[in-house]
């Protein structure tokens, strides 16, 4: 028979970490709201930032239209809910982190953090870099390669969709170094195995830049050769976890 008091206090703790999970979540929630607020009169700067790449790269007196008759209004909007989510992502990893921190290990917390602060740093570095590099390349390369007489006028919704996926793309594959550091840690790979899986990882590099960018090889380059980049680097803190923290490839038994 379970006893009842053992149950009990099993069923308050249950709660009490469903409040503070609905506390940490409305603060989240809270943060991005607020950002939004502050955003909206500064929607349409913003997206006129986006486009700049875009626009310097029209021909002459092209221009973006709006095929929907909503549009000029949502797609500001849309932007200006994903940048604030951008920038308060900081501060709802923080809310994340003091949710689980209690339940955590010393060594695994201190693994916890750099990594937190890395797929941050990462990400943020991933969204610049398609921003000042990859957008224009792209953008060069569609407009040259429209035929005689096609008038080049991109739909400001398509843009944004098209822009906000290659953030994530971007932002995503610069994690590399941040999945590779947990994959150590937890034991599923060790540095030497990942260092002889590297020409497999060069041609999945290539692969995956051919899927995510326009056929065309500048912009294909532009994400490969960062990946592979990224990868090296990942092997390398990998080392240094596995010499500086003996235990944390096993992690997941403990």
């Amino acid at each position: 028979m379970s006893n009842p008091e053992r149950t009990g206090d099993t069923e308050q703790s249950f709660l009490s970490h469903l409040l503070e999970l609905r506390s940490r979540l409305l603060k989240a929630v809270a943060a991005v709201l607020i950002i939004l607020i502050a955003l909206l009169p500064l929607a349409n700067q913003l997206y006129a930032w986006l486009a700049k790449p875009l626009l310097e790269h029209l021909p002459t007196g092209g221009a973006m239209i709006a095929t929907d008759v909503a549009s000029p209004f949502f797609a500001p909007l849309k932007l200006a809910f994903f940048v604030a989510v951008f920038l308060a992502m900081p501060f709802i990893l923080f809310q994340l982190w003091s949710f689980v921190s209690p339940g955590l290990y010393r060594h695994e917390r201190r693994l916890a953090i750099p990594l937190l602060a890395s797929s941050v740093t990462l990400f943020y570095i991933g969204c610049a870099f398609a921003y000042f590099l990859v957008l224009p390349a792209i953008f060069s390369f569609m407009t040259s390669v429209a035929p005689a007489g096609v008038a080049v006028m991109p739909d400001i919704s398509r843009f944004l969709d098209f822009a906000l996926v290659l953030f994530l793309a971007f932002g995503l594959c610069f994690e590399v170094p941040v999945a590779l550091v947990i994959l150590v840690a937890i034991g599923m790979v060790t540095p030497d195995q990942l260092v002889r899986s590297r020409p497999y990882t060069i041609v999945g590099a290539f692969v995956i830049a051919a899927v995510l960018t326009p056929p065309d090889v500048i912009s294909q380059f532009l994400l490969a050769v960062p990946m592979c980049l990224l990868y090296e680097l990942g092997i390398l803190a990998a080392r240094l976890v596995v010499r500086h923290n003996p235990d944390s490839a096993h992690m997941s038994s403990n």
